[in-house]
């Protein structure tokens, strides 16, 4: 994620929800910043990594992580939901159709399908054989995105 990105999500967040802003306790230690939070909630999402990974180099204890976690989920959409959440209408479309027919050669084509194999790590026993490939040691899950090159998904 560049920077820039990064830094304006803290921002938003830091300034709409008392969460987000740093504090200081009754014997004047400061409390865990906004990066700090945004962080642990960014890398649990990006990397699936459990909440109590980031004890060590945060200093960010499970039940803050997943807090942090939590709060991040709420506050990004209702920050950024209506204008990056948003199903496409009529002029978004048509402008995606035109778009793609002209960076592609594709006409009707509305973005590209990437997948993804996702390993489900508490799958169910009934569920294995259903949800295992053979290039695939163990059970994943699919995700699929439609992606269009503004990223829109």
């Amino acid at each position: 994620m560049q920077r820039d990105l990064f830094l304006r999500i803290v921002n938003r967040l830091e300034s709409h929800y008392p969460y987000f802003q740093q504090r200081v306790d009754a014997i004047k230690k400061k409390g865990l910043s906004p990066i700090q939070k945004c962080v642990a909630a960014i890398r649990q999402l990006a990397y699936g990594t459990p909440p109590d990974h980031y004890d060590e180099y945060l200093r960010v204890a499970e039940s803050t992580a997943i807090e942090c976690l939590n709060f991040f989920c709420q506050g990004v959409i209702q920050i950024f939901g209506k204008q990056y959440m948003r199903k496409p209408n009529a002029t978004d479309i048509q402008r995606l159709l035109q778009m793609h027919e002209q960076r592609h050669g594709f006409p009707g084509m509305l973005g590209s399908l990437d997948c993804m194999h996702w390993e489900w790590k508490n799958c169910p026993v009934a569920w294995k054989g259903q949800f295992t490939r053979g290039d695939h040691g163990s059970p994943t899950i699919i995700l699929e995105a439609v992606a269009s090159v503004d990223l829109w998904i």
